[in-house]
């Protein structure tokens, strides 16, 4: 496949190295130019475009992996012309103590994060790889039905986009949970049981099950107030976002 990666950070990068390693072509883009990913490159085997070319020369697949801060400084016709059954991944994630500063919309519970990504590309998008660290992401995954293998949510608007996304997650090597509607993502955001901690299938889906599909404003606060300690704890351990 064709797979445009827009963020040449931790996940985008780790995504870049397996993603290539199976062969495909990838082609990742960051917010200060090509000429300033030559080491990425050289370590992910990815091509350094810019951000509209990532857009334009991903024709399989679209993944925006940027601080949540920065969706709004994306172009704004980042994907005009690209078809609409192009899939657009999102993989951020709210960290209002670590880098992203307080945002009112997601305060409130109102929102999950990718619906409001969402909303600010207004383009459909599938969340997924938000819920697992980059160092563990750039590991090899396992063949289905090993003892060990990792469980990965998949939620989405878009059906056929979230097939084909489950697909790649699964050659990724991980098993591919549907976790239902964009509205239905703040399960696996941070803050809850499903954020990295690397359930398998079996534990994942009883996870899901066990939230419920609509957010109450108690598990928000508890959202809210687990995420900070979080935020603490991977600031404390240099964990890469």
């Amino acid at each position: 496949m064709n797979i445009g990666i827009i963020g040449a950070g931790h996940i985008g990068s780790a995504l870049a190295v397996r993603l290539t390693s199976l062969g495909h072509n990838v082609y990742i883009a960051n917010s200060r130019g090509p000429e300033t990913l030559k080491d990425v490159e050289q370590k992910t085997g990815a091509t350094a475009v810019t951000a509209e070319e990532a857009a334009q020369r991903g024709t399989d697949l679209i993944v925006v992996t940027i601080p949540l801060k920065n969706i709004p400084d994306l172009p704004k016709d980042l994907f005009a012309g690209v078809p609409a059954e192009v899939p657009v991944i999102d993989t951020s994630n709210y960290y209002p103590m670590l880098r992203d500063g307080q945002m009112p919309e997601l305060e409130t519970g109102e929102l999950t994060e990718s619906g409001w990504v969402q909303q600010q590309l207004g383009r459909p998008v599938v969340k997924v790889f938000n819920n697992i660290l980059a160092d563990h992401l750039a590991q090899p995954g396992k063949p289905a039905g090993t003892s060990g293998r990792v469980a990965l949510p998949v939620a989405s608007d878009d059906a056929a986009a979230k097939q084909k996304v489950m697909q790649l997650v699964e050659e990724l090597g991980y098993d591919a949970i549907d976790a239902g509607s964009l509205r239905e993502s703040w399960r696996q955001q941070p803050g809850g049981p499903i954020y990295c901690n690397d359930l398998p299938a079996d534990q994942l889906r009883e996870q899901l099950q066990r939230l419920g599909t609509k957010r109450t404003p108690e598990q928000h606060a508890e959202y809210l107030a687990n995420q900070h300690q979080q935020e603490q704890a991977m600031a404390a351990q240099g964990i890469k976002l």
